[in-house]
Order: structure tokens, then sequence, then C-alpha cells
């Protein structure tokens, strides 16, 4: 996927029918457009930008793919052309991306989802619509309108570098969404629904997305998981996070007892405590690591666990290297909320260094240079050596 900067060098298919910044180009007083066949988008969102709603249309891709798309598309299309002419150049540059394959499993996931929600009655319909007085504590609440380093690290702890702890979600909320979620389940007991579960390891657990809370879950990430991420978590495309998946995770004696050690599909993760009462369960982390080096030897200072208390949240890097220990008694629950970048993963596909982030990465490149400084302070000694 292209982004602003590309040059003509760059982009193969340039035509000329737009300027570098994807803007429209006046010829004999006639505004031309960015031909679809450039593919081009704005690497920065336009933050303030609205974008329009494509429930109603029938798309190869999810609808909100395509809302949060809009905001990276050229000015001259973002201000001035027609929704239909704003899903034309996207679809263009989506069904370059994706593979067949992929559309016709994202339209079956579609149709799943349509299935859930035309047949699942909600207990708590209130959840279903991002109310941010009824559902975060205050001193969360204060900390994102003042949307400042300061402002969050007021209500937050970094008990290891990268890893952040605060104070998040309301009992109330806590104790909707846990009953939200058994009548799910128990809606799928009767109805005998196969349901698909959150990952590859957890054999219970829900997709909330799945029944209807992925409306909420985006206005979440966007508009507190986001502004967030932007301080703590730029490297790893914080500022741009325009997808997630979100579901809850159940942990106990007749559930699943613990999590394997892993990285998570995601840029930034989101893990907060819903309850209820239970022993164990500490999630333990082991340092970021890029893919070449996740199986890597953990450092004393990359050691951290972490106890779950209901309300309160972690967050770290999607790639930092985690687990949950075993449950041994009662029953905890997790919502859990996988935030990531179409943007960053762009770039990681041709800017291959990871050093900004990945700590072996680090590593090696500071031996790299004291290797070349010793290197050099060596000659150096033996040209003074020959010279006398």
């Amino acid at each position: 996927m292209s982004h602003d900067g590309a040059t003509k060098k760059d982009n193969p298919n340039f035509n000329g029918a737009g300027n570098s910044n994807g803007n429209r180009n006046v010829s004999n007083g006639v505004a031309v457009y960015p031909s679809y066949a450039s593919h081009r988008l704005r690497l920065n969102p336009s933050v303030d930008h609205k974008s329009d709603n494509y429930d109603d249309l029938q798309l190869d891709f999810s609808p909100l793919l395509f809302s949060s798309l809009e905001r990276y598309l050229p000015p001259a299309l973002l201000n001035s052309s027609t929704r239909d002419q704003k899903v034309n150049y996207m679809r263009e540059i989506l069904l370059r991306y994706f593979p067949e394959g992929e559309r016709v499993r994202v339209q079956k996931h579609r149709e799943y989802r349509q299935k859930i929600v035309s047949n699942y009655q909600p207990l708590h319909r209130e959840l279903y619509t991002l109310h941010a007085a009824n559902f975060f504590v205050p001193s969360f609440l204060k900390a994102v309108s003042e949307n400042t380093e300061e402002s969050y690290r007021n209500i937050m702890c970094e008990p290891s570098p990268g890893v952040f702890t605060f104070e998040m979600l309301q009992p109330r909320f806590c104790e909707m969404m846990l009953a939200e979620v058994e009548n799910f389940e128990r809606w799928v007991r009767e109805t005998k629904f196969r349901i698909m579960r959150p990952n590859t390891m957890n054999k219970f657990g829900a997709v909330l997305d799945d029944f209807g809370l992925e409306n909420m879950l985006e206005k979440l990430m966007e508009d507190f998981i986001r502004p967030i991420s932007r301080v703590f978590f730029s490297d790893v495309g914080g500022s741009t996070l325009d997808s997630h998946h979100g579901f809850v995770v159940e942990y106990g004696m007749d559930r699943d007892v613990d999590l394997g050690f892993h990285v998570d599909d995601s840029e930034v993760t989101l893990n907060v405590c819903l309850g209820k009462q239970f022993c164990g369960g500490e999630l333990f982390l082991r340092g970021v690591r890029c893919e070449k080096h996740v199986n890597s030897e953990t450092q004393p200072e990359e050691l951290f666990d972490y106890s779950h208390a209901p309300g309160r949240a972690v967050l770290h890097r999607g790639r930092h290297r985690h687990g949950a220990r075993a449950t041994t008694s009662g029953q905890r629950i997790n919502l859990l909320l996988w935030c990531r970048s179409s943007v960053f993963r762009e770039i990681r596909k041709h800017h291959k260094d990871t050093s900004s982030w990945c700590a072996e990465c680090q590593r090696e490149k500071k031996e790299r240079q004291r290797q070349a400084v010793a290197a050099t302070k060596l000659e150096l000694l033996k040209r003074g050596e020959t010279a006398i």
C-alpha cells in the first residue's frame, strides 16, 4: 500500500494524475483527481475528519475498514468526493492487497457474524454503545481528556519498561460485561451454535466483535487507546492504530487453566480483568522481540510478573512476550483488545530494522558498535607502533 512521500520512481503505477501528496491538479480550470491506478494514501490520517458510515452498503470488506481507511485518503478525495467515489477508490486499493481467498474468508466471517447478530438477544444493550462516563473511572477519563504524557503518567505505573498499568473500568461495567458474556454463552449452549474461539491458544472465551460489540470496541480503540499509544508506542504504529480484535478469555478449573509463552497478533494490547474471584493467573512478561528473536534469552531486567485485579488494565506492545500462570482456584475473566496498524505493518514490509523496539536487536546493534570501536582503536594502536 503506497503512502505520502512516494515518488514516480517509487511507484511504477504513477501516471501524473495527482501531486506527491495525492492532491488534485487543476488543468484548464478542471480538477483532476488522483487515479485509482496510483493507489496512493496519506501516511498520516486526517485526525479531525469524520468518516462516512458504510454499514448500508454491500461491500467486499468490513464497513469499519472503509471508515478507518477513509481518513488516509488524499485531501482532494477526502473533501470533494461523493461517498461512492471514495468507496471505489478504497476498494481498488484493498483489492490489490487482499487475495481472493482472503476476501472469501472475510465474506464468510461477515455472514457468520450476521447470523449471530440476527438471532442473539443482548442482555445489556447499553454496552453496545460506548458511554464513557458510565464505563470508565473518572481518573482515566481526566487523563485522556488532557491527553499529555504527564496526565497519563499521573494515573499509570510502569513497573517494567513498556508495561503500563492503571485503573480503567468501573465495577458496574465489569458486572454487566460478565453478565453479557454469560448470556451469550447460554444462548450458544441452548441453540447449539458453533462459535469461533478468540484464538488458537484459548479453548474458552468469546469474540466480542462477533455478537455486536465491534462498534463499541472500535470507539474504545480510537478515542482512548490510540491517544495513549500515540504517546507511549509510536515506535510500533501506536499513532496509526486502525483495526482491532476484541474478545474475552476465561480461566479456571473447568476452563483454560493457563496460557503458554507467546506474542500477540497486535501492535498494542489492552488487557483488563473483569473478575471474578480467583487465585493465581498472574501475567508474566519477558521482553519485546521481533520475529527473528522471539525465542531468544530473557535478560534479568525483563522479568516481570503482574497480578490481575478487576477493573485494572495493563497495556503493552503486542510483541512483548508473555503468558499466564495457572489460575489455581475460582474463575478469572479478562477483556482483551488487540489493536493493529495497517500502516505500520505495510512499512515493516519495506523497512526491516526493528532495533527501535526489539530489545535483542538493540543489544546486537550496540555489540556491533562496540566491536567496531574496539577494532578501530586496535588499528590505530598498530599504526602507532609501526610508526615508532
